[in-house]
């Protein structure tokens, strides 16, 4: 049996102690006390990065890299470490689901029809899983294929043998993919910018995607030869034409934190996508914990999503999962509660929940956050379907912007 210990920029499947062993001594086994061993290199790690991007103008820039807009990210230190997975150990966390997250057969004939549909495509969401997701955007008489932190590989983690595993294969595997267009990269860890996914995407036929990714990561592409890249800072902007018709992708903030290895930590940015388009407006929030930064989000986007437009977004991708503890992860993970709470304060007419039911990243249950999520929109006094999940591999269509109506205050 294993149990994941995730400082989410490093990430070892590590195995439980024996269930015969003592108490007091939860970390006897030679595994577990290397895991523990990396564990805490990582935490003492200081990030030695000087910051080429730094403009003392931004207050979310800092000589030595980024941070976050409402309060600094401060990094755990060993003793929480070992004190979450002893608490962990102590519940037997991760608790055993009730069932797996439920999967369904993709749609490919539905999704070739709806991009051969010209003036008549609809918007479409399909879940691959995790934050991976695949957008058709009905953009110039065509459909833009948008897709966001796709991770196809079987692990979470620098290492092939080692790491987050994954429950349930993809919902649509990357040979099924039709042309991409954008690919949305939301931050660095593992679980969202995966090595080996972008590789082949720069090399499908026809020609590689644009990747849009947050400050810092551009080197990063370009060292694996990927050329068709453009950074963002939070609030920046870039316009994709397509059709004749021209989307607006803008880097949103949130409040999270970036690292892939030792001594890289808070290096690059991190931050979520608001895609504007004339039939259909859609917000990916990528990672984040919660915080005031979706209330500005909203008030910057005020002046083209007013009343006239139909007001706010059609569609917002949240993050419902990895929460558990509480006081490990608040920081950096919104539970369902709070995912709510953002649906709300971006003015979303509906949202999909993201991030669960494929790596087990903390201490819930990997089925646990859609319940919690249902429970949440109840006590919120949300209409059903207004937020909720998809199956992985589910697609589902959306009304184009025109023809939604006016959000619930």
């Amino acid at each position: 049996m294993t149990r994941c210990v995730m400082g989410e920029s490093w990430a070892l499947d590590v195995p439980a102690p024996h269930p015969t062993r003592s108490a007091r001594h939860p970390f006897r086994s030679h595994a577990t006390r290397f895991g523990v061993r990396i564990l805490a290199a990582q935490t003492a790690a200081t990030t030695s990065f000087v910051n080429p991007y730094f403009d003392p103008r931004k207050p979310h820039h800092r000589p030595g890299g980024f941070q976050n807009r409402y309060g600094d990210f401060v990094p755990r230190g060993i003793g929480d470490l070992l004190r979450w997975r002893w608490q962990a150990w102590r519940a037997g966390a991760p608790r055993p689901p009730r069932a797996l997250p439920p999967v369904v057969a993709p749609d490919l004939p539905g999704l070739r029809d709806n991009a051969a549909a010209g003036a008549a495509a609809r918007p479409t969401l399909t879940f691959i899983g995790h934050a991976s997701t695949l957008l058709q955007l009905p953009l110039g008489g065509g459909v833009l294929h948008v897709l966001t932190d796709p991770v196809f590989s079987e692990r979470a983690s620098p290492f092939g043998f080692v790491g987050p595993k994954r429950m349930q294969p993809p919902g649509l595997a990357l040979a099924a993919l039709p042309h991409i267009d954008v690919v949305l990269i939301s931050h660095n860890h593992y679980d969202h910018l995966d090595d080996a996914s972008v590789r082949a995407l720069a090399r499908q036929p026809g020609g590689p995607p644009l990747f849009v990714v947050p400050l810092g990561l551009a080197p990063w592409m370009r060292r694996r030869g990927i050329d068709t890249v453009v950074e963002l800072d939070w609030w920046d902007a870039h316009p994709v034409a397509h059709g004749g018709a021209t989307a607006e992708i803008t880097l949103t903030p949130s409040q999270h934190w970036s690292g892939r290895g030792l001594h890289d930590r808070l290096a690059t940015l991190w931050g979520g996508y608001a895609v504007l388009a004339p039939d259909f407006h859609f917000f990916f929030a990528g990672d984040t914990g919660y915080s005031a930064d979706f209330r500005d989000i909203r008030a910057h986007f005020a002046a083209r999503q007013g009343t006239a437009q139909g007001g706010g977004f059609d569609l917002a991708l949240l993050p419902i999962g990895a929460y558990e503890p509480r006081w490990f992860m608040r920081q950096q993970h919104n539970d369902p509660a709070e995912a709510v709470q953002i649906h709300r304060d971006v003015g979303a007419r509906r949202s999909i929940g993201l991030h669960w039911g494929t790596f087990a990243l903390t201490d819930e249950p990997c089925d646990q956050p859609p319940r919690d999520l249902a429970d949440a929109c109840r006590a919120q006094g949300l209409m059903p379907g207004t937020f909720d999940v998809m199956a992985i591999g589910e697609t589902r269509a959306f009304a184009r912007r025109a023809a939604t109506p006016q959000p619930s205050p």
